[in-house]
């Protein structure tokens, strides 16, 4: 599958916590940790376990920069 979102970062699935009806996913990226907040649903979809290469995949309309 190919999506427009140019931020496609692979990582490996290293925590996954399950609510009423969103998940957490923790994806390890070369050290740094990416969590994404998901349905139920679309866990069981994609098969989602600790330890199964993923992408974090980000596409926003505006990023932010603050320095102090």
């Amino acid at each position: 599958m190919k999506l427009s979102a140019r931020n496609q970062l692979k990582g490996q699935i290293t925590q996954i916590v399950k609510g009423a009806t969103t998940s957490h996913i923790t994806i390890d990226v070369n050290g740094t940790i990416i969590t994404s907040a998901i349905t139920n649903e679309a866990v069981e979809e994609l098969s989602l376990t600790v330890g199964k290469e993923a992408y974090a995949v980000i596409k926003a309309s505006s990023v932010m920069v603050g320095v102090d």
